[in-house]
């Protein structure tokens, strides 16, 4: 079943059923071939798959995002996005007794296709939303994920990304980000990459000619940033302290 309610706090509290939300032009004009057509799921939803096309990195970035939130995962947790490949599992089983995951993604297919791996789960809640414009109320997440979704928006709707994860973040919370980065010189994926992402991902250029950095809402600037580099840097990790 796809939800399109937001959760009101971490306890069992009402919650307050909203009108559909539209999948965004962008998405479907570009991206309509891997996350909003039946098909992408049947082709990309197969964990090798995943892992090849981050050049069997993706255990690794996984449980880089994951080590962030501790061996044990407390309080309310949001996933921007739903993910190919097993990172929610993963994520489900690092969850406290008292903790609770939040899941949006504006995708409906991609909403089923996460029910479908999940099945029940009481500390799960998937929701229908769109990154750009959460219905989350401010600082109702202590940590906040977005794994690999910042390359494949437009400049525009990622720098509203990021201020809605701020915004939805608590004071000394976590806003996790893993993504593409702009690799070393030496490193041979930084010619392999260009033509494959210029050819598929037309936005996600965007992360090796800036930084995440520099998509911040202007009064969160001066925020703790803590940024590490992977694979010869084609990868990084930026780890926002509220």
């Amino acid at each position: 079943m796809i939800l399109n309610k937001a959760r009101t706090d971490s306890s069992e509290s009402p919650t307050v059923t909203v009108a559909p939300v539209a999948v965004p032009h962008y998405l479907e004009s570009t991206y309509w071939w891997a996350y909003t057509h039946p098909n992408a799921v049947r082709v990309f939803e197969r964990q090798w798959l995943v892992n090849l096309i981050l050049w069997g990195n993706f255990s690794r970035l996984r449980d880089l995002a994951l080590q962030e939130m501790g061996d044990v995962i407390h309080g309310d947790v949001l996933q921007v996005a739903c993910v190919y490949g097993n990172f929610t599992e993963h994520m489900v089983r690092r969850l406290g007794p008292q903790a609770h995951l939040n899941v949006i993604d504006v995708a409906p297919v991609q909403i089923t296709n996460l029910h479908a791996k999940l099945g029940q789960q009481k500390q799960v809640t998937v929701l229908q939303q769109d990154s750009s414009a959460m219905l989350f109320e401010d600082a109702s997440h202590d940590t906040v994920v977005v794994f690999f979704l910042l390359h494949e928006q437009p400049a525009e709707v990622r720098r509203k990304t990021i201020a809605e994860a701020l915004r939805v973040t608590k004071p000394g919370g976590k806003i996790v980000f893993v993504d593409y980065h702009k690799p070393n010189t030496l490193n041979p994926f930084r010619y392999i990459m260009v033509p494959i992402l210029t050819t598929l991902e037309p936005f996600a250029m965007d992360l090796w000619h800036g930084q995440i950095a520099d998509w911040l809402p202007s009064d969160c600037q001066q925020l703790n940033i803590d940024k590490q580099t992977y694979f010869g840097g084609l990868y990084q990790k930026v780890v926002i302290t509220r």
